[in-house]
């Protein structure tokens, strides 16, 4: 009697099995040699299954992959592919827990500052890729009352987000990008925290290094704390000169009006 043949799910599932898991057995049983054997076949489509993905790490992470041996970032890229696959065709998105991943990986413990360049990098590769939503009309809020202003909850713009570093990945990132010896090693990596902005302009990309206060201030915007309680915890006049700031640059989408009347 004769074995029926797989489905196509099953097959998919048989090669899925094959290129991730390097389990063989089942999809070689399905494919005609024809001069080549078929683990040799399966074996192609393995390695451009992880070249591709080691390229989209590398086009998300570009100064971490000249700060590194070609060799040492093609060996943790590898490695790290084994423990995080792509969850969407769409590989931009892929590689956030990289820097969690560096973070633990030996070769590269003597760059202690590596792991934020990379989640730098995450933080302006998300941003690149962040939906293209209009920013926030100001006009809607000019409309409303001095009451609703003082509630308003504020949405962040796709592109926008926020990000501190131990190290000061933001010097190192645009030395390494730009190629610049003598900036990079003018760079103090233990010069202390960094508070950044990193949000999408009509100009490209922009990372902004604020003050501890400010960056709080601006995280609690971002969370949707009504302005009036962000405010609470603001660092005095200079927040109204920084919402004004971030207002302009774009980086709220939305808003909301808190029900909660002020006290």
């Amino acid at each position: 009697m004769n074995t029926p043949a797989p489905t196509l799910l099953e097959l998919q599932h048989a090669v899925y099995r094959s290129v991730v898991g390097r389990d063989d057995a089942e999809a070689a049983a399905c494919i005609v040699a024809d001069g080549i054997d078929p683990a040799a076949r399966l074996g192609i489509y393995r390695n451009t299954f992880a070249s591709v993905l080691t390229n989209a790490l590398k086009l998300s992470y570009p100064a971490v992959h000249r700060l590194v041996a070609p060799e040492c970032f093609e060996g943790a890229a590898r490695l790290f592919i084994e423990e995080e696959l792509p969850r969407c065709a769409n590989l931009d998105h892929y590689g956030a827990g990289f820097p969690d991943f560096l973070a633990r990986f030996p070769p590269v413990a003597a760059l202690a500052y590596l792991p934020d360049v990379a989640r730098l990098e995450w933080a302006v590769s998300r941003a690149l890729h962040a939906p293209d939503v209009p920013p926030l009309d100001l006009g809607r809020l000019a409309a409303l009352t001095e009451d609703e202003q003082a509630r308003v909850c504020f949405a962040p713009h796709p592109s926008a987000g926020l990000l501190h570093a131990d190290y000061p990945a933001d010097s190192i990132w645009r030395a390494v990008l730009a190629q610049d010896d003598a900036a990079l090693a003018a760079i103090d990596p233990a010069s202390g925290l960094v508070w950044l902005l990193v949000h999408r302009t009509e100009n490209g990309i922009e990372v902004t290094r604020l003050s501890e206060a400010a960056w709080r201030f601006t995280e609690a915007l971002f969370a949707g704390r009504p302005l009036h309680s962000a405010l609470e915890d603001a660092p005095g006049a200079k927040a109204h000169v920084l919402l004004a700031k971030h207002l302009t640059a774009g980086c709220f989408a939305g808003f909301g009006v808190s029900d909660n009347a002020i006290s």
